[in-house]
């Protein structure tokens, strides 16, 4: 039996760009159980972050190690803030992905059907993925990871473009995710949106991991004066 992928540890990882240190000395695990969401204001390094730990960055210093080291890349999944979709039908979207991780094609049919039944998009599983909204893009994208079955699904800022109904969809969607035990880590610039879905909290600034607490104390009980600015929408950079 493969050991679980979770936790996630990362010891003083550090991400340069031109002399520009734009991660600074992050040190934190992440657990499986409830979603951890990042926050903090434009530029602090909260996508950058995710993408580190997904691993399509690799740290300046520092390492990011996982409980497991098998098949990594296979048991874990990322949306992005823009869809990024194949010019295919919406079902095909879905259906390709499983076929590319291996999938058998009459699991990958059943997975695929589940998915479109979950996001609401049955009605439009034969329409073009880029004539679809916004909002049923990100659904579609949310879809496809999830149709993968990973372990730690990270979300980068996935409702960033939407409106209400677009939001709520998407996350009533990550509430399913997690109620299957999927770890969800994700960014997000919406305070009420962390407050609906976060179990912790992880507030960055400048590049730095200021705070690492539970949702209810982070939000009653800041600790750093930055995080006390962001949460009143006193701080912009």
């Amino acid at each position: 039996m493969i050991p679980a992928l979770m936790p996630l540890r990362l010891e003083q990882v550090t991400f340069t760009i031109a002399g520009k240190v734009l991660i600074d000395s992050i040190t934190t695990t992440f657990s499986s159980g409830a979603a951890s969401l990042v926050l903090g204001p434009n530029g602090a390094g909260k996508s950058l972050l995710l993408r580190l730990c997904h691993g399509l960055l690799t740290p300046t210093e520092g390492s990011i190690s996982w409980q497991s080291q098998s098949a990594i890349k296979e048991r874990q999944a990322m949306v992005f803030q823009r869809p990024v979709l194949l010019r295919r039908s919406v079902e095909a979207n879905i259906l390709y992905a499983l076929r590319v991780r291996g999938v058998e094609r009459s699991e990958a049919q059943q997975r695929v059907d589940a998915m479109l039944q979950r996001s609401g998009l049955s009605r439009l599983a034969d329409r073009p993925a880029h004539v679809l909204s916004g909002g049923e893009q990100q659904r579609l994208s949310v879809a496809r990871a999830w149709a993968l079955k990973p372990e730690v699904l990270f979300l980068d800022e996935p409702t960033a473009n939407l409106d209400p109904a677009g939001v709520r969809a998407v996350e009533d969607m990550i509430h399913g995710v997690v109620d299957e035990g999927v770890k969800v880590i994700m960014t997000t610039h919406d305070l009420g949106q962390a407050r609906r879905l976060a179990g912790e909290v992880l507030f960055l600034h400048h590049g730095k991991l200021l705070e690492q607490t539970s949702a209810d104390k982070f939000f009653s009980r800041p600790e750093s004066e930055p995080a006390q600015a962001f949460i009143e929408g006193r701080l912009l950079w």
